[in-house]
């Protein structure tokens, strides 16, 4: 049975369902067909009569929600969307233009790839557009793409493959080979199922799903967090403890309790905006690690964290979920965003998987990358910090710590297997290692606390963790 393919919407239909009406001004000069030969001239001009433009992209500025930004867009009726020499220089004067003016830029794709009556000539203009998305995103500006059934070929390639957060349509064909090409190709069928938003955003290379009548909003939602800077606080802080001193040991079990808050509870308590991000874009992804664009207590910023949740003896974290926080790291630089990392791991993953999937060097990538971050960096040690798995999203300029927090470099269990042979003196091992908050604080790996109260729900201690959270980014910027 073959898979069920979207109807394709023609890209003014697309573009008035998701910009604010009128807002849309064109940036396109008229196509130049001078030189042309007859017979491609003729083409091109039946393909304009069906399409209703004169090439198969239109550029312009827009409005979402009142928002400025640049918008590129494909339209698959002028010859399946293919981009010739025309359209890519079209697309390459508006990624510089939407650059010059300070403009996010958005892109719908929507294409088969390279136009083959143009060959290499129009092939090697992707190199030119992927040059302009370059210096758009160097500049510190956004660029966020979706990508449309179809998207194949040169297009996904390039500039449907270069965003900050990429989104698809629902049940879009994505690929970089066309199956009927490969299928001319190699005389078989290419695999059912692989060359789908949903495939692609489950191993990571595409952020979200995402329905044309949704767009609006996650468009709204992203520029809220990438432009609009801070909000008031509405939560209240309580750095001061509240509990009477426990022994480290003590804390280590409440931080093990299930139902403890994690991140998820952080980030669903803490913040009035959310938008999840995916993977690694290199087609790996961990649910271990959570990457989102969030405003915790009225400020932006990017967060990466450890899910407690997710984490277990048969899915621990691994390789892949460090990938996805050093991306994390990079967005943050490359947006001006603040980071925030929250740590909470029982530890990476021990396995042939992990050592061959080089656990030890994204430990390292990730701790030299946050140290070299520009941006404002707070890592919050929220309830289990062991090994190595920890340490690399620890650095920061400001660490706070969860009043049950601890920090160790193995479980107080392993560490006295090692120096006891046996795991009875792990509460021994943990006074003596120095892992509790109140140690960390003293010591002054950590600069604040938070008050964790006996009994209280999930959602307290989340909304007060993100005050801490947010007034420690608000001093830093400040």
């Amino acid at each position: 049975m073959s898979e069920r393919k979207p109807t394709i919407m023609p890209v003014h239909e697309l573009l008035d369902l998701v910009l604010d009406e009128g807002s849309f001004t064109s940036w396109d000069e008229p196509v130049d067909l001078t030189g042309v030969d007859a017979e491609y001239r003729a083409t091109l001009e039946r393909a304009a009569e069906r399409a209703g433009t004169d090439e198969s992209v239109i550029t312009g500025r827009a409005t979402v929600h009142g928002r400025p930004i640049a918008v590129i867009a494909n339209e698959f009726g002028f010859l399946a969307g293919s981009i010739g020499v025309a359209a890519a220089r079209r697309i390459t004067a508006a990624v510089r233009r939407a650059t010059a003016e300070g403009l996010p830029l958005v892109a719908s794709t929507c294409s088969g790839g390279t136009r083959m009556q143009e060959g290499t000539t129009a092939f090697v203009h992707m190199i030119e557009i992927s040059r302009a998305i370059g210096d758009h995103r160097a500049a510190g500006l956004p660029y966020l793409a979706h990508l449309r059934h179809p998207t194949t070929g040169g297009v996904f390639a390039s500039w449907g493959s270069l965003a900050h957060m990429t989104v698809g349509e629902p049940g879009a064909l994505l690929g970089f080979l066309g199956p009927k090409v490969y299928e001319a190709l190699y005389g078989e069928p290419f695999p059912a199922g692989v060359q789908t938003s949903e495939n692609l955003a489950e191993h990571g290379i595409i952020d979200a799903v995402v329905p044309h009548e949704d767009l609006s909003a996650i468009l709204d939602q992203t520029l809220a967090l990438l432009t609009d800077g801070p909000t008031e606080p509405v939560q209240t802080r309580r750095t001061a403890p509240v509990v009477g001193e426990r022994s480290a040991w003590e804390s280590i079990q409440i931080t093990r309790q299930p139902d403890r808050a994690g991140v998820r509870e952080l980030i669903r308590y803490g913040s009035d905006i959310v938008v999840p991000l995916r993977g690694t874009q290199d087609g790996q992804r961990d649910s271990a690690m959570m990457l989102a664009l969030t405003r915790l207590d009225g400020v932006p910023c990017v967060v990466i964290g450890q899910d407690r949740k997710r984490q277990t003896d048969e899915h621990p974290m691994g390789p892949a979920a460090l990938r996805e926080a050093r991306r994390g790291m990079s967005l943050a630089e490359q947006l001006g965003l603040p980071l925030v990392s929250v740590i909470d791991t029982p530890g990476a993953a021990l396995s042939k998987e992990a050592e061959e999937g080089a656990i030890a060097g994204e430990i390292a990538r990730c701790i030299a990358m946050q140290s070299s971050l520009k941006v404002p960096t707070v890592s919050v040690i929220l309830g289990q910090g062991c090994g190595g798995g920890a340490l690399a999203m620890l650095p920061a300029d400001v660490t706070i710590a969860a009043e049950n927090a601890w920090l160790s470099p193995l479980p107080p269990e392993g560490a006295s297997a090692i120096v006891h042979r046996d795991i009875d003196h792990a509460p021994q091992m943990a006074e003596q290692q120095k892992v509790s908050s109140a140690h960390l604080l003293a010591e002054g790996t950590v600069q604040a606390l938070v008050a964790e109260v006996p009994g209280e729900p999930a959602e307290d201690f989340a909304r007060a963790m993100a005050a801490e959270i947010a007034a420690q980014l608000r001093e830093l910027t400040s």
